[in-house]
């Protein structure tokens, strides 16, 4: 057949579009960025910018109403109403926390965690960047006067932004090895793991065990589902539903009920890849000897045996396909594209002080100066401190190419805080968005600190000042790591690399 039989062909029958060349090419640089590890990073970043432009600007008074927005849920008599603010830090934040839970569950089976003499050394690393900024933060909150309240954000400076650290790392390319994107996932993945059950443990209120019941309950179905085999989405988002919702009830944070909940979700095959093949191959070659006409190709209709062909392969790849994989890769994209950048969007909106000498109060202010050493400082000496200690013992070895220089520019990348510092400041002092004086201004709680910190009232002084911490030392921290890994680049990677070989005398 000619091109231009072909041609007409696919014109006569509808399935080449005209547009279609054009809508692609229009689309392929999106998809493109989407797939590069620095895309979540640069849109997160980009939510930032335009959350602090807008509560900066003359339209701020409709950036923190949009936020208190009632939004509700109403069946019958039954009503479920929250400001939209908390719809997004509890509920949107859930699904999170939930894909972490997956993303770790993935490591601990089958990634760098499932191998303990892999794992140790970050875990370690990990332990060293939660307790040091921790430390740091404290005591420098208590060195620059800061009282019981400033205390309260001492898990502020402890996690790590994975987006943010991995999109930072990848500019670097291919100056630095491949081993120090895995120790830097590993070691986020645990401290993630640490801020976690920092939020469960120090940063929930009065418990309700009727509620945390029902949620055990809840859980437990979804673990004997898990057993039985069931394998449907359906079932365990219900599920998960009713634990996030009884999570909420409880007093613990909401959104420890995502990660839970991920760890019910089924990680087996329910067939093997040989067989999956096999079964695909039979499918594959009854669907060739279907084809009667070539043109038939073209159509949008397709006969009733190539729909039967098509259905088949499609629930064998589902079948060799995990729920958990299922699931990671589904929502992955919406994590990093919608979730993330709509919590920034919600939460880093920092009204600066409208006078250069409350500026200087807001910079010099106790939890300003905290998180910003616990970032800077705490961060990189304690994840450097820990792996370094640890390697010296003899018990484990530093990462295959990775020198010391490596190791404290990863330190530092360790330091850009941003999404989960962004959140456990918002459970510990409240959004800053509303709750009493000024909604979201640094210049009222001059005049009022020390508010209530229950149910997200928060004080906006210690909530604008953690998030302009955050921010600041998230950025320093940033260009510091970024800083040390370039230096020597790609050359000094590959005589090392070329030593190890024998290659180089």
């Amino acid at each position: 057949m000619t091109g231009e039989t072909v041609a007409n062909a696919k014109s006569e029958f509808g399935a080449a579009k005209p547009l279609a060349p054009i809508v692609q090419r229009l689309i392929l640089p999106a998809v493109q960025f989407q797939q590069t590890a620095f895309a979540g990073g640069a849109v997160l970043l980009l939510a930032t910018i335009v959350a602090l432009a807008w509560s900066n600007s003359p339209w701020a008074g409709a950036y923190f109403s949009i936020w208190q927005t009632p939004v509700a849920i109403q069946v019958g008599d039954f009503e479920f109403s929250k400001p939209l603010l908390l719809w997004v830090n509890d509920a949107l934040m859930a699904i999170f926390f939930f894909v972490i839970g997956l993303e770790i569950k993935r490591e601990v089976l089958a990634g760098e965690l499932s191998n303990p003499r892999n794992a140790i050394l970050p875990l370690i690393a990990a332990a060293g960047g939660i307790v040091v900024p921790a430390l740091v933060y404290t005591g420098v909150v208590l060195w620059a006067g800061g009282g019981e309240d400033a205390i309260r954000g001492w898990g502020v400076p402890a996690a790590t932004d994975i987006a943010f650290s991995l999109g930072a790392l990848s500019i670097l390319g291919t100056r630095v090895p491949i081993s120090a994107k895995v120790f830097l996932t590993t070691f986020a993945i645990a401290d993630d793991i640490g801020a976690t059950l920092i939020i469960a443990i120090f940063y929930s209120g009065v418990v309700n065990w009727i509620a945390l019941g029902w949620a055990a309950a809840a859980l437990a179905v979804m673990l004997a589902g898990n057993r039985l085999g069931f394998r449907a989405t359906t079932f365990y988002a219900l599920l998960s539903l009713t634990v996030w919702f009884a999570f909420l009830k409880s007093g613990v944070h909401p959104t420890i009920a995502g990660f839970l909940s991920a760890f019910a979700i089924p990680s087996y095959r329910r067939i093997e890849p040989r067989a999956f093949l096999e079964s695909s191959r039979s499918t594959l070659d009854a669907f060739e000897r279907s084809i009667v006409d070539p043109i038939a190709q073209y159509q949008e209709k397709a006969s009733q045996a190539q729909e039967s062909h098509f259905a088949s392969v499609e629930r064998s790849a589902r079948l060799v396909q995990t729920p958990l994989q299922r699931l990671e890769s589904a929502l992955h994209p919406w994590v990093a594209f919608v979730i993330l950048p709509v919590f920034a969007l919600a939460n880093a909106g920092v009204v600066l002080p409208s006078s250069p000498a409350l500026i200087g109060t807001l910079i010099s202010h106790p939890v300003t100066l905290g998180v910003f050493a616990g970032l800077v400082l705490g961060k990189p000496i304690g994840i450097f401190g820990a792996t370094m200690i640890a390697s010296k013992t003899g018990w484990f070895e530093l990462p295959k190419n990775l020198s010391p220089r490596h190791i404290m520019g990863l330190s530092f990348l360790g330091g850009i805080g941003f999404t989960m510092s962004i959140f456990i400041a918002s459970v510990g002092f409240g959004s800053g968005h509303g709750g009493g004086h000024g909604a979201g201004h640094f210049d009222a709680a001059i005049e009022a600190p020390g508010q209530d910190y229950s149910n997200h009232a928060g004080s906006p002084g210690e909530a604008s000042a953690a998030k302009l911490g955050i921010l600041l030392g998230s950025l320093t921290a940033g260009a510091a790591g970024i800083a040390l890994l370039a230096h020597g680049g790609r050359r000094r990677t590959d005589t090392v690399e070329l030593n190890r070989e024998g290659a180089v005398a």
